[in-house]
């Protein structure tokens, strides 16, 4: 067997795991985020300043936020239900220092500070949580579609086949939803006196860039014989074409309907489509092709899951859009943000509910198709995992009312911070300029470029493909190779914040 088709059976006829799996893994990123905060936090309050040093900023973002996710999808993932747990106790161990050591210089009652702690004002128009969600999802793709590729990385992990929960399944849903949070609809950049269809053309316009990548994508696999999950998204699809489609569409969509409406554009698109899949042969064209015998002839048999599976993604864009426009209403104070994590949990104990339902009733979760279950399934675990990152920085606020003075990049200020320059480093608008930067967060330099990020991370990907037999490679050679990788990558990043520079030219 050759090496091209070698690593398509490595990656193919996979089931995925379950959904308790995935979630314990999913609490993993916040706790990395909130042990990163404390550790900061930690070292303000023995030496009295921030860590300021570039390089060392760099080590300690990419040791805590990054490495740990690398060994917990490799050599650790037999012990991934501890891992959390572990962490968690860490970050406990933290606090407990850090607040033992506090209580020696004033003494303040605890329940005191959480009084205060309600009344603290936040920036309503600053949502770091969304950064960190978007610049996180990244990152775990970066970091999987490497990783798949050695044995070390847990076949249950990879995409399924069929049917089935794979941590990569939701990644690709992870992705539109990132991307729907922060689209122009949601951050009100479509002017109200332009006409409805005006802001199409612009999305046309900017959605190029997502089409050429796609092509480049296209040809060099072609060309290289690089190997390929076909029935993933088809002979010639992938997943630029999907996320440009999708955000055209959307945009159509957005034209015709108002966008405080996306909700139940999302059910409508979701339950009809799911309707179709079980009432006509859709299903066994998706999965079979035109003659029941997995034909590719003609340019819809090709990339028949790829055209056909628009339509779930495009409803979780919309749903997406949808939440966006709720996490943007105006909260100024914890309290408020404190109701919404309640509000949230009862809509994701809900979602879990209509989840079961689907799948006893209608059809399993299977990205192939994007159909219902696959559509709740992503919105309800990317709204645990928002909803953990918001956890996440609301107890660094917390703790920074304890440690007056503190500071943690990507993360809630305590008070009422400049507005603009938050609302700019969430959009990485180019052409900001804010004089030396107050911090070097791997976060917000990963934020700053993203479609660079994720880009480098694709031909990376492809040249260590090429150049290594990854199938057959020991677990210290694919640390070290993956370790590489991401720092590589994460290092440009930093450089190009540093310097300030964004990469868009369109």
């Amino acid at each position: 067997m050759s090496q091209k088709h070698l690593k398509e059976a490595f990656i193919s006829n996979l089931n995925g795991t379950s959904l308790l799996e995935i979630s314990a893994g999913l609490a993993l990123a916040p706790l990395c985020l909130l042990c990163r905060g404390l550790l900061l936090i930690l070292y303000y309050l023995h030496y009295g300043k921030h860590l300021h040093s570039r390089k060392y900023s760099l080590l300690l973002d990419f040791l805590v936020l990054v490495s740990p996710l690398l060994f917990c999808c490799t050599v650790l993932s037999q012990i991934i239900f501890f891992m959390p747990a572990i962490i968690a106790t860490f970050c406990a161990g933290i606090f407990c220092v850090v607040y033992s050591q506090r209580k020696h210089e004033i003494q303040v009652p605890f329940w005191h500070i959480v009084k205060d702690f309600q009344k603290t004002p936040l920036d309503p128009e600053y949502i770091p949580a969304i950064t960190v969600f978007r610049v996180y999802v990244n990152v775990l793709t970066s970091i999987s579609i490497l990783a798949v590729d050695f044995p070390q990385y847990p076949r249950r992990y990879a995409k399924a086949e069929t049917y089935g929960t794979g941590v990569m399944d939701l990644g690709v849903g992870a992705f539109i939803f990132g991307n729907a949070l922060v689209c122009p609809e949601v951050r009100n950049k479509s002017n109200a006196r332009q006409p409805r269809f005006s802001s199409l053309a612009k999305q046309s316009f900017s959605t190029w860039p997502l089409i050429f990548l796609g092509i480049g994508r296209l040809l060099s696999v072609k060309s290289l014989e690089y190997h390929e999950h076909t029935s993933e998204y088809g002979v010639h699809w992938n997943f630029f074409f999907t996320l440009a489609f999708v955000r055209l569409a959307a945009s159509l969509l957005l034209a015709i309907f108002p966008k405080t409406k996306s909700w139940i554009i999302a059910i409508n698109l979701a339950v009809f489509y799911q309707l179709i899949l079980n009432t006509t042969s859709l299903k066994m064209f998706i999965l079979h092709g035109s003659n029941g015998r997995d034909t590719r002839v003609g340019f819809v048999n090709a990339n028949r899951e790829g055209l056909l599976s628009l339509f779930g993604y495009l409803a979780i864009y919309m749903a997406s859009i949808q939440v966006g426009l709720c996490l943007l209403k105006c909260r100024p104070s914890v309290r408020g943000w404190t109701e919404a994590v309640c509000f949230s949990l009862l809509i994701i104990c809900l979602l879990f509910v209509f989840l079961w339902v689907s799948q006893a009733y209608a059809d399993p979760v299977s990205r192939r198709m994007a159909n219902l279950s696959y559509c709740i399934w992503v919105v309800a675990h990317c709204l645990t995992l928002f909803l953990c990152f918001v956890v996440t920085d609301l107890t660094l606020v917390f703790t920074k009312l304890v440690v007056k003075g503190a500071s943690v990049p990507c993360c809630w200020d305590i008070g009422n911070p400049t507005t603009t320059s938050r609302r700019h480093e969430l959009e990485a608008v180019p052409g900001w300029r804010e004089g030396k930067l107050s911090h070097t967060c791997l976060i917000s330099a990963i934020n700053k470029n993203q479609l660079l990020f994720f880009l480098l991370a694709n031909v990376m990907t492809g040249a260590i493909n090429i150049l290594i037999d990854t199938v057959h490679c020991k677990a210290a050679f694919t640390l070290c190779i993956l370790h590489f990788y991401m720092f590589l990558i994460c290092l440009i990043m930093h450089v190009l914040h540093t310097k300030n520079i964004v990469v868009k030219f369109w």
